[in-house]
């Protein structure tokens, strides 16, 4: 009887000893790390791309990597979702740490207006890259503006995708509505194959160049990549601001050995208002000084720097990002100030 009550006293008094072990190397770690959450343990953060087919998915994964290595009590993981709507919803909820997304949805997000009944708190950590308004038809045909689009079969982008979105909002804005000519709506694999089998005359892609459809007809077919005048340019940019103008390089694709210039969007990677200052700080530092790791994964991840975060942010940047322009002695405007630094 006696040993039955030795041991379990013995029992008692090891677990009292582990529990103040544990309560001691607790009270060793130091407040304020970034992601420390309660007892020292990794905080978990989620990140939203897209679906797997995309460049959404890739570069998050390639950022949730980065953030794992060089990010003290963090664990990332990139998740697949229905992308820019949803991971603005994500984020403005919680339910997301960091939303890929396309800015004119940002730009929507924060008004509260088209897909959102309100306003979301969303800030800025980064901008990735831009997609650019690919308007493809084969250079056998004459079309070689615009307007000369008017008439013909012409795929704007598969039903309820971005660049469908888009196809609607730049051509209005020229003054070209579906009613001046044949409306298909067909992916961008397809579009590839209604050129090569002339089932249209034009496919649109918004995307980030090089894209593999684009390059795939060009092997097959000799194509031509209708450019936009800066009058046209500046009438997109004047109707919808979200949009910028970029050029494409001459050789980009096979047989296009000129510039052309389009309509683009860019990417940005938002998160909530409510995240810690100095967690936004060491994220955005470890992506900028590990980039060429996104950049093995996406080319495009080329366009992920400070400068192109200055100047094509929609929604006002995270004080930890703030900090971090500060510190490399980069001049924020104070138009990307976020209302709780003002």
């Amino acid at each position: 009887m006696w040993r039955k009550k030795g041991w379990l006293t013995f029992g008692l008094v090891m677990l009292v000893i582990l529990g103040l072990m544990l309560l001691s190397a607790c009270g060793g770690k130091q407040e304020g790390q970034p992601g420390q959450a309660a007892g020292g343990a990794k905080q978990r953060i989620s990140i939203g791309t897209g679906g797997t087919g995309g460049t959404y998915y890739p570069y998050g994964g390639a950022v949730a990597n980065i953030i794992n290595k060089y990010v003290p009590n963090v664990e990332a993981t990139a998740e697949v979702t229905g992308a820019s709507v949803e991971n603005l919803r994500l984020v403005a909820s919680g339910e997301a740490q960091l939303g890929l997304c396309m800015d004119d949805a940002v730009f929507h997000a924060i008004k509260g207006i088209a897909e959102f009944d309100k306003p979301l708190e969303v800030r800025t950590l980064f901008e990735m890259y831009p997609h650019f308004f690919h308007v493809v038809t084969l250079q056998e045909y004459p079309i070689k503006t615009m307007n000369d689009l008017k008439g013909k079969k012409v795929s704007v982008g598969a039903p309820g995708s971005g660049t469908e979105v888009m196809a609607r909002q730049v051509l209005e804005a020229l003054g070209i509505t579906y009613n001046d000519f044949n409306v298909f709506r067909l992916s961008f694999s397809e579009n590839t194959e209604a050129l090569r089998d002339k089932v249209i005359d034009v496919g649109i892609w918004s995307v980030g160049p090089p894209t593999s459809s684009v390059m795939d007809l060009a092997t097959t077919h000799k194509i031509r990549l209708i450019g936009f005048t800066d009058e046209e340019l500046a009438k997109v940019q004047e109707k919808h601001p979200y949009y910028a103008s970029m050029e494409l390089p001459a050789g980009t694709y096979q047989g296009v050995d000129y510039a052309v210039k389009a309509p683009s969007v860019w990417n940005t990677v938002v998160v909530s208002k409510n995240m810690a200052e100095d967690l936004a700080y060491q994220i955005i530092k470890a992506v900028y000084e590990h980039v060429d790791e996104i950049i093995q994964v996406y080319p495009g991840a080329k366009y992920t720097t400070p400068d192109a975060t200055l100047q094509n942010a929609v929604a006002p940047l995270h004080p930890g990002v703030v900090k971090y322009m500060k510190e490399i002695n980069k001049q924020v405007p104070a138009e990307l100030l976020p209302p709780e630094m003002k």
